[in-house]
């Protein structure tokens, strides 16, 4: 039976990327292949260097230049033109990044609201949302901080909940902990693994810390442009 809900939300096929550098031609992504399915959390392991941003970049449909072909929740981009990407991206990925990223002149609850207002729904709704997902990575009392005034773990549980406020089928980690000390990165990546599951989100964690990859539920390794 063909059941939607049981469809990879991920699925790439033979995926290439090359850069010319000085007159040179350098193969990042040698035709990998990778299905993920819905409510999984996968691991992508390599050294820096290997291409795991480059992988990352081409599953968030954020530049073009890629071959092969790349399926997001059923969804077959690799022919997108820059708009179609863009609604994929609004309606089906959330991103977490080594650095948050966060908007300054915003309260932590309004960077969460933001996205979510993109999408066209009412405020009141974004903002229960919001907090809803801060509320659950300990932030419920620190709502209306700006960023400055919140330390670094903080601002990394806020990126996370902005990445799953518009409750994406896909979410993309790249290096998610990788700018903080062990003790509050274990912690943060913990609450990020608990809400990402609760949420029944996929992910794709970009990771160079084999300790936090025994936390996931599938791991992969990307060395000399494809996938182990």
């Amino acid at each position: 039976m063909n059941d939607p809900a049981r469809q990879p939300v991920v699925r790439i096929e033979k995926l290439t990327r090359s850069f010319e550098q000085g007159g040179v031609t350098i193969e990042v992504l040698r035709g990998v292949d990778l299905v993920i399915r819905p409510g999984e959390i996968v691991g992508l392991l390599g050294p820096s260097g290997s291409g795991k941003s480059t992988m990352l970049q081409a599953l968030g449909l954020l530049e073009g230049g890629f071959g092969g072909r790349i399926e997001i929740a059923g969804i077959d981009a690799s022919r997108l033109g820059k708009n179609e990407r863009a609604a994929v991206r609004r309606d089906h990925i959330g991103f977490v990044y080594q650095f948050h990223h966060l908007l300054p002149d915003f309260s932590a609850i309004e960077n969460v609201v933001l996205p979510q207002l993109i999408t066209g729904k009412p405020r009141a709704e974004c903002e229960e949302r919001a907090k809803e997902l801060l509320s659950a990575l300990g932030l419920a009392q620190r709502l209306e901080h700006r960023p400055s005034k919140l330390s670094g773990g903080e601002q990394q549980r806020v990126a996370v909940a902005r990445a799953l406020a518009n409750r994406p089928r896909l979410v993309l980690a790249d290096e998610p902990t990788g700018n903080l000390d062990e003790a509050t990165a274990d912690k943060v990546f913990a609450q990020f693994l608990q809400l990402v599951r609760g949420e029944g989100s996929a992910a794709l964690v970009a990771t160079h810390n084999e300790r936090l990859a025994t936390a996931m539920d599938r791991v992969v390794r990307l060395h000399d442009g494809v996938l182990a």
